[in-house]
C-alpha cells in the first residue's frame, strides 16, 4: 500500500525497554496520521489482528511473538504557542517524552517537571496518564488528537472527553482499541513554581540545601533520585531493561488499608506502624513497593534470567536472556505472594500482549 512498507519476521525485542518477546509477523512504521489509516487498513482487509507501538516502555510481549501486525506509531514534532499566561506544546505521538519535558523546563515552562526521565513516547502518557513524583499528565493536557479506527475518522478530545484516572484513562479501559494517538497538547505555565509535593523530592532537595528550587533543580532532582533506582535507561545499567514499575500502588478502602495493617504488624513486618498510605478520592493509596518487600520479595530475588531489581522491588528486570514467561511466572509469584499475605492483589502496569498472569 502506498506510503506503508510492510516487512515480515522483525523481532521485537529490541523495541521494548524490558527486551523479551518473539517477532512481528508483519511490521511497518507510521510516520504520520495518512500511514496509521493506511495500516489498520491493511491489516483489517486481510482479517489480521494489529498491535500499536510506541517507545515500548510499558510492553511484555509473549515469546510467541505477534501474529499480526505491529504498527510502530512515530509522528514527530513539537509546536508551541501562547494562549494568555500560558503556552501550548503540541507534540507528535512519536516524539520522545523526555525531549519535551527538557525543552519545557529550559524555556521555564511548568507542568511537567516531575516527569522527567521517565522512558517512552509522547502518545503512550495519556493512555496511562502517566505520573510519578506527585505530577499526572492528566493536570496539563488539553487536547488528544487520535484516528478513530471505529469511525475512521481523525478526532480530538478535550481533557473531559479522555476519562483520566489514577494511572487509567478509556484509551487503557473501554475504548483500549478504538483510538490510535496521534499527538497531544499540553498546558504549561512560564515562570510557574516547579511542584515539590513528594517526599523523596523533598528530602533530595534539602540535603542539597536547595530551599528555593527552580524547576531545573527539580528535574535534575527526579533523575538522580530515578538514576538511584535503575528506573533511567542506561545500557551500561544491568537493573534498567525493565518497564519501570511493574505493578501500580493499589488503591483500597479505609477497611482494608487498616486490614493490612494490621496483618503487617502481626507478622512483626518492619515498620508496620508506619505504613505508608496517601488518601485518594474516596479511598487510600498504598505502597506496592511496601507490600513486596513485606511479603518476603527482596531486591535481586531471581526466577531464571528475570529477577526483582538489585535498587528498586517494583522493577522487574531482564538479567540478559530472560524470556516473556520468566517475567510473567515472577510477577505471578509476587502477585499471589502479595495476596496471600496481605489480602490485596496487585494490577500489573504494562501492557501484556499473547500472555498473561491469568487468575487476578
Amino acid at each position: 500500500m502506498a506510503g506503508l512498507a510492510v516487512q515480515e519476521g522483525v523481532a521485537l525485542a529490541p523495541l521494548s525497554t524490558l527486551g523479551v518477546g518473539g517477532p512481528a509477523r508483519f511490521y511497518a512504521r507510521a510516520e504520520d496520521s495518512g500511514a496509521v489509516e493506511a495500516g489498520v487498513a491493511w491489516a483489517e482487509t486481510r482479517g489480521l489482528p494489529w498491535l500499536i507501538l510506541g517507545g515500548g516502555s510499558n510492553l511484555v510481549m509473549a515469546d510467541e511473538g505477534y501474529p499480526g501486525l505491529v504498527l510502530h506509531v512515530l509522528p514527530q514534532g513539537i509546536e508551541t504557542r501562547r494562549d494568555g499566561d500560558e503556552v501550548r506544546v503540541r507534540a507528535g505521538a512519536g516524539e520522545s517524552w523526555d525531549t519535551l519535558v527538557a525543552a519545557a523546563t529550559a524555556n521555564g515552562w511548568a507542568g511537567v517537571e516531575c516527569l522527567s526521565a521517565i522512558p517512552g513516547c509522547v502518545g503512550a502518557t495519556p493512555i496511562q496518564n502517566v505520573g510519578a513524583y506527585g505530577q499526572d499528565v492528566s493536570e496539563t493536557i488539553t487536547t488528544v488528537e487520535a484516528f478513530d479506527t471505529q469511525d475512521r475518522t481523525q478526532v480530538t478530545l478535550k481533557n473531559a472527553d479522555c476519562g483520566f484516572g489514577y494511572r487509567s484513562s478509556r484509551f487503557k479501559g473501554k475504548d483500549r482499541h478504538r483510538y490510535v494517538i496521534l499527538a497531544v497538547e499540553y498546558r504549561l505555565m512560564p515562570g510557574g513554581l516547579p511542584a515539590v509535593r513528594y517526599p523523596d523530592v523533598k528530602r533530595h532537595l534539602a540535603e542539597r540545601g536547595i530551599g528555593a528550587p527552580t524547576l531545573g533543580d527539580v528535574r535534575q532532582a527526579v533523575i538522580e533520585i530515578r538514576r538511584r533506582k535503575s528506573m533511567v535507561l542506561d545500557p551500561a545499567d544491568p537493573n534498567a531493561r525493565s518497564v519501570g514499575s511493574f505493578f501500580v500502588n493499589p488503591v483500597v478502602s479505609d477497611e482494608t488499608a487498616a486490614d493490612v495493617q494490621a496483618r503487617a504488624v502481626q507478622m512483626r513486618a518492619a515498620g508496620a506502624e508506619a505504613m505508608p498510605r496517601w488518601p485518594v478520592g474516596d479511598g487510600v493509596k498504598l505502597s506496592a513497593a511496601w507490600l513486596i518487600e513485606r511479603a518476603g520479595f527482596r531486591c535481586g530475588y531471581r526466577k531464571g534470567n528475570a529477577a526483582i531489581s538489585d535498587n528498586h522491588p517494583l522493577a522487574l528486570v531482564n538479567r540478559g536472556g530472560a524470556t516473556a514467561r520468566e517475567v510473567v511466572a515472577l510477577a505471578r509469584e509476587i502477585r499471589d505472594g502479595v495476596r496471600e499475605a496481605f489480602g490485596v492483589s496487585l494490577v500489573p502496569e504494562p501492557v501484556f500482549v499473547n500472555v498473561s498472569l491469568g487468575e487476578t
